[in-house]
């Protein structure tokens, strides 16, 4: 088999794993399945963390897991579905960040690992065994990778820093006052 198939199927599998991961994640958060809370409980739980307001953040996020995994999945508009996952998956890094690496101990190795997995795909392309293939790239090409990763580098900026500004703000509010 040639090095091109090979890698083609490399990236269909990985699309199809890394995709299904981010669907099933999001489809917890969007409708309950899989052992989730949905997007009442979800939303709570963001809003506990800093998110807020939290029911809209569960929507984004799960939107931005099952949303874009379904789209890697697929290879359709692998820019934005690589660079909308990697967003959504560093708010969920600002939140294990402070236990450490690893997912034992409630650190950000999976977020961070999903994350990176999406951003590699939706930088390097689809492969052969794709949508935006059979679309002629309209929605895999140069321009799309720089603005979709352009947009949700700084939209995940903005998510992270407000988060961690609520975060700092409920502490402070805790402090006995002097």
């Amino acid at each position: 088999m040639p090095d091109s198939r090979r890698k083609d199927l490399g990236l269909l599998a990985l699309r199809l794993g890394a995709g299904a991961v981010l669907v099933a994640h999001g489809s917890q958060k969007l409708f309950g399945w899989f052992g989730g809370h949905g997007l009442e409980g979800t939303g709570e739980a963001m809003e506990s963390m800093g998110f807020r307001p939290g029911r809209l953040s569960a929507l984004a996020s799960g939107l931005a897991e099952a949303g874009g995994g379904t789209l890697l999945a697929l290879g359709l508009a692998t820019p934005a579905a690589g660079a909308a996952a990697a967003g959504g998956m560093a708010g969920a890094v600002s939140v294990h960040l402070p236990a450490g690496f690893f997912s034992a101990s409630g650190g950000f190795e999976y977020p961070a690992f999903l994350g990176y997995t999406a951003a590699a795909v939706g930088l390097a392309g689809p492969g052969r065994y794709s949508l935006d293939r059979l679309t002629g790239h309209v929605l895999d090409n140069v321009w799309t990778v720089a603005a979709c990763f352009t947009v949700g580098a700084l939209t995940a900026g903005a998510v992270v820093g407000r988060r961690n500004a609520a975060v700092r703000a409920d502490m402070a509010a805790e402090l006995p006052q002097a």
